[in-house]
Formats: structure tokens, C-alpha cells, sequence
């Protein structure tokens, strides 16, 4: 031993010592002036002793690799039988290439010219899903089956059915299939609740990637709620790091009790590659949802929200004298709409409805989508700092006024536009994200005159020289009485846009 090494030893004996010395002491004085303390502290130190010598023996290092390996396998196991593969023909049109295509040919000759026609092409879409109900019903996204002709859909014990669609819904890029199958109970995987998942917990996703057959991988849920990930108009997805590749769309993801707690949607790649740890799914509350409807046989028909907001930013917080940035801050209420009869008013910040937080529209969306209509939400809010409650009613959308679809005709700059009358079950079919109202160009025509004007879909039009536009009959009449020039105000998202013609 080095003298360094003796000289360390000699101070710990003898900080030993003065430890026991004082220890001694103090115990000698606590008797004397307390016996009831010592005998207390005395007691302590014993209790202390034997809970110590039981953890020692129920806590203890593992001995074998068998103690320390963890297996996914009992899941899989259980859940792997009802994730199928599913595979779609889609007859997709493909524009062959002429001489005609060259935009000088075009500029004399328009769309309309022989050549360069459409030709149908079938092409192959591959996908994955999962059996939620023992009679053969299937839930998958959307955006494996679309425009499909057939769809084929094979179990894990390589039988293959053929499958029809029951409900699609782009908006959530969910679907539900149904197989028949007659005199056999098929494996199914129940539902669990995404609500209840933390950022860290383990999950297992299950899908036919490339189509090389039914794959598992794990990893853990990365993030809750993401909501600016542009899949689809009802965003509040599940990020996790397993794996998930073309193919897993449909796909199930569990958790370590075999429950669907998402169904695999996307990931995020660059250059269209494969999975760099970032993947989505739809939680498993709004899959239920959707699969309620569809067993029911009733329309899919989601709450009207009746308002518009922007979520509260770190300048906007201090402004309300918010102590962070959270909620959505109301800009816009729907007349006598749900919103509007539970007492919210513009300025309010909108922060949980029931007991979950909400960041920004997109998320109060979601949450409202994944509850019945007839029902009611608790929505609080804050108001002049001050945290408030209310009741909100969940009601479908009405089409008040109709939508009275009309094609513009005649000598104007408007001939060839698709009209309705804005309501808010269009607004809502359509995905707009307004309480605006009035006329609403639905579409445009090929090769008519307001494609020249520069009119877009979901325009609105709100007034026509000088005259507002409330009814698709307002801009009739006006049309008929009018000449040029032309004066156009229309709304494109929250812009103005003003539009003069002679």
C-alpha cells in the first residue's frame, strides 16, 4: 500500500472513532434528559434494522441471463392473429404525353384538343389493419383504400376475404371493413385508452411493411397531442420511435396489456425514405368513435364547434396575463350557435375541455370529435383572468339555409363558378375552418372566365359592387342588374381580397 492509501486510512479510523464518541455522548445526554426519547430512538433504529434486512432479501441483484431478459412475446402473441394485411387494386387515370402538352400548343388550342388523353392504370395498394370485432370487422386508414376497385384483405393464417367498405372518413384517415365469415369467432384486439398513456411508456406497432409480411417492432411514445403534423383535419396524434415503414398504415399499436391504443398512420422521412424514428398514430379514443358509428349504421356526424380561435403564443400570455402560453383565444363565434349559448364571447381563452388541456384548435376539435352528439362538454375557460365553467352542448351542424348549389351563367366574370350557401354543415363537410356567411364558391369550371379572374374554391364572396352578398339569390339578382366594371370583395382564409374589372 502506497503512503498516500496509509494516510487516508489513519483519518477514516480515526473520523470512525470521533464518530462513535460523539455518537456515544449524545445518547449518554438524550437519557438523561428524555428517556422517553431514547428509548423512541432506540426503537426507531431496531424497526429501521429489520425493514432494511427485509428489502435485502426481497431486492436483490439478478443472478441469470433468464432473470434480467424481457420478451414482448406473451403480446404479440395475443394481438399479432388479429392484424391483417389488406391489399387494394386502384384504377388511377395517367395523362399520356403529346406534342399537344407544350403550353404554346395549348394557348391556341385549350384542354380540349384529341391528344394526350387519360388512360386508366391499376395500380397496387398495400396496408395493414386490425380486426376489432370477432364477426369480421376491420378497421384500417383511409388512405390505403381510396378509389379502390377490390380490396383483398389476408389474415395472419394466410386465408384471404374479400372485403367491403362500411365507413370511410378522410378527415380522421380512418375506415372500417367488414369480411364475412360464417360459423368462426375471429381474434380481435380491444380497445385501450390513449388517454391514459405517458411520454416514456412502451408500445409495440404491428403491420405488413413493404409488403414482406406481418413485422413487430417497439419502442416508446415519444409525444402526446402532436397537432402540426398535417395528416388530416382532426389532429392530435401519438409520436413514437418504433419503427413503423410503408405498409404499417392500419397497423395496430399496443401497449404492454395487448389494448389498441392507435392505429399507425404516417412517419416522417426525408427524401421518401423509411422510418427515422418518428412515427404517428390515431389514438384509439377516436378509432372507437369511428368504429361505433359504423356498427351502427348511422352517418358519421361530429359536434359543431360554432367558433374559431388561434392558439395563445408566448407574447399573446402576457398580454392576457396568462402566466404561459396555453389555450385557444376565441376570435370568431357562430350566431346563436352552441358557443355562443354557453356564454363564451370573443377574447375568452378556451384552456380544457373536461379534464384535458387543449393547445389550440386542433386539439378542441379533436376532443369534440370524439364525443356522441346529444351529449354535453365541460368547457373552462378563462375570462379577464378569471378561470371559469360551462356546459357545452354537442350538436350536430345544421344546414340553415340550404346549400342551393347553382352554377353561374351568362356574361360575367363569375360564369363558370360552382356556388352554395355557406352553413355550417358545409363548413364542416368541407373541412373550413370559418363562421363566416354567405356565398361560397364550391368550384370552378374548366376553361370558363372565372378561371381567368383568379376565383379559387373556398372563396367567399362577400360583396359585388358595392352590394352585400348574404344568399346565393343576392348574387343572382345583383348579376343580372349589373354591368362592367366590376368591384369584388371575397374573403380567402382571414384575407380580404379586392378585385376590380373593366
Amino acid at each position: 500500500m502506497s503512503p498516500a492509501h496509509n494516510v487516508k486510512a489513519d483519518y477514516c479510523i480515526v473520523g470512525f472513532f470521533i464518530f462513535c464518541s460523539g455518537l456515544k455522548r449524545g445518547l449518554h445526554n438524550l437519557m438523561a434528559r428524555s428517556p422517553v426519547k431514547y428509548y423512541f430512538f432506540l426503537l426507531s433504529v431496531m424497526i429501521g434494522g429489520v425493514i432494511s434486512e427485509s428489502l435485502a432479501k426481497t431486492i436483490s441483484l439478478p443472478s441469470s441471463r433468464k432473470q434480467i431478459s424481457i420478451s414482448f412475446a406473451p403480446v404479440v402473441r395475443e394481438v399479432a392473429p388479429a392484424v391483417v394485411n389488406i391489399y387494394a387494386k386502384v384504377m388511377r387515370k395517367q395523362r399520356t404525353r403529346s406534342l399537344f402538352d407544350d403550353p404554346f400548343f395549348r394557348r391556341f388550342f385549350g384542354d380540349g384538343v384529341p391528344f394526350g388523353q387519360n388512360r386508366k392504370r391499376l395500380e397496387r395498394s398495400l396496408g395493414s389493419g386490425v380486426i376489432v370485432s370477432n364477426d369480421g370487422i376491420v378497421v384500417t386508414n383511409y388512405h390505403v383504400i381510396k378509389n379502390a376497385q377490390e380490396i383483398k384483405i389476408i389474415l395472419s393464417d394466410r386465408r384471404e376475404f374479400d372485403a367491403k367498405v362500411i365507413l370511410k372518413d378522410s378527415k380522421t384517415d380512418l375506415a372500417v371493413l367488414s369480411i364475412e365469415i360464417e360459423n368462426e369467432d375471429l381474434p380481435t384486439v380491444s380497445f385501450g385508452d390513449a388517454d391514459a398513456l405517458q411520454v416514456g411508456d412502451l408500445v409495440i406497432a404491428i403491420g405488413n411493411p413493404f409488403g414482406v409480411g406481418q413485422t413487430v417492432t417497439s419502442g416508446i411514445v415519444s409525444a402526446l397531442a402532436r397537432t402540426n403534423v398535417g395528416i388530416s383535419d382532426f389532429r392530435s396524434f401519438i409520436q413514437t420511435d418504433a419503427a413503423i415503414n410503408p405498409g404499417n398504415s392500419g397497423g395496430a399499436l399496443v401497449d404492454l396489456n395487448g389494448q389498441l391504443i392507435g392505429i399507425n398512420t404516417a412517419i416522417f422521412s426525408r427524401g421518401g425514405g423509411g422510418s427515422v424514428g418518428i412515427g404517428f398514430a390515431v389514438p384509439s379514443n377516436m378509432v372507437r368513435a369511428v368504429v361505433e358509428t359504423a356498427m351502427s349504421g348511422k352517418p358519421l356526424v361530429r359536434p359543431w364547434l360554432s367558433l374559431s380561435g388561434t392558439a395563445v403564443t408566448a407574447d399573446m400570455a402576457e398580454g392576457l396575463g396568462l402566466s404561459r402560453p396555453t389555450g385557444v383565444l376565441v376570435e370568431s363565434i357562430y350566431p346563436k350557435g352552441p358557443a355562443e349559448r354557453a356564454g363564451i364571447e370573443r377574447g375568452d381563452v378556451i384552456t380544457h375541455i373536461e379534464d384535458y388541456g387543449v393547445e389550440d384548435e386542433f386539439a378542441l376539435r379533436f376532443r369534440l370529435a370524439a364525443r356522441p352528439i346529444g351529449k354535453s362538454a365541460e368547457l373552462r375557460f378563462l375570462r379577464q383572468g378569471k378561470v371559469r365553467k360551462t356546459e357545452f352542448k354537442l350538436i350536430a351542424p345544421p344546414e340553415i339555409p340550404p346549400r342551393n348549389t347553382t352554377i353561374v351563367q351568362g356574361r360575367n366574370p363569375f360564369a363558370g363558378l360552382k356556388v352554395v350557401n355557406l352553413s355550417p354543415a358545409v363548413t364542416e363537410k368541407l373541412g373550413i375552418r370559418t363562421t363566416s356567411q354567405g356565398v361560397m364558391i364550391s368550384a370552378i369550371l374548366r376553361g370558363s372566365p372565372a378561371i381567368e379572374v383568379g376565383f379559387l374554391a373556398g372563396d367567399i364572396i362577400l360583396k359585388v359592387n358595392g352590394q352585400v352578398i348574404k344568399r346565393v339569390q343576392d348574387l343572382e339578382r345583383i348579376l343580372k342588374a349589373s354591368d362592367s366594371p366590376w368591384n369584388i370583395s371575397i374573403k380567402r382564409g382571414k384575407k380580404i381580397h379586392r378585385i376590380r374589372l373593366r
